[in-house]
C-alpha cells in the first residue's frame, strides 16, 4: 500500500488541540474555537421542540419510529432480494457522502435495518430528517 487515508472528524462540543506526526513532517492543528471550528452547516443542528414534533410525526406515518434508549429514528426495509437491497444501500451511501452524514445500518439478505441519529450533537438533528426523507423517496423508487 503506497498511501495513507485518514480523516479526522472534529466534534462542535469537544475541541481539541493537538500536534500529530504522520511520517516526518509534523501536522500542527490549531485550536479549535469559536474562530476556528471547522463550519457545520445549519441542518447539524439539534430540532426545536416544535419543529422535532411535526418532523417526526411525519416520519412516524411512513415507517419510522423512535428508539426508546436513545435520540434516534429506526426503520426497517424489506425488499424483494439481496440486489435490491444492496442497490438501495449504495444509493444512500452516495448520498451519506454528499451529506457527510453516515448511517448506523444492518443488512441480512433483503432485510435493511436503518439507524439515525447526529453523533454530533448526541440526538436527532435536522440531518437525520433530511437523511430520512431521502431514505423514503429512495425506497419508494426501488
Amino acid at each position: 500500500m503506497s498511501g495513507l487515508m485518514f480523516s479526522l472528524r472534529t466534534c462542535s462540543l469537544r475541541p481539541f488541540h493537538g500536534l500529530f506526526r504522520l511520517g516526518s513532517p509534523l501536522l500542527l492543528l490549531p485550536p479549535l474555537g469559536r474562530n476556528y471550528s471547522t463550519k457545520m452547516s445549519s441542518d447539524s443542528h439539534w430540532l426545536t421542540p416544535a419543529d422535532r414534533d411535526q418532523l417526526v410525526m411525519e416520519l412516524r406515518a411512513t415507517g419510522w419510529v423512535e428508539v426508546d434508549d436513545r435520540d434516534a429514528l429506526f426503520k426497517e426495509l424489506h425488499f424483494k432480494t439481496f440486489n435490491q437491497a444492496f442497490g438501495f444501500m449504495s444509493r444512500v451511501a452516495l448520498q451519506a457522502e454528499k451529506m457527510n452524514h453516515h448511517p448506523e445500518w444492518f443488512n441480512v439478505y433483503n432485510k435493511v435495518q436503518i439507524t439515525l441519529t447526529t453523533h454530533d450533537c448526541g440526538g436527532l438533528s435536522k440531518r437525520d430528517i433530511k437523511m430520512a426523507k431521502f431514505i423514503d423517496k429512495i425506497s419508494l423508487s426501488m
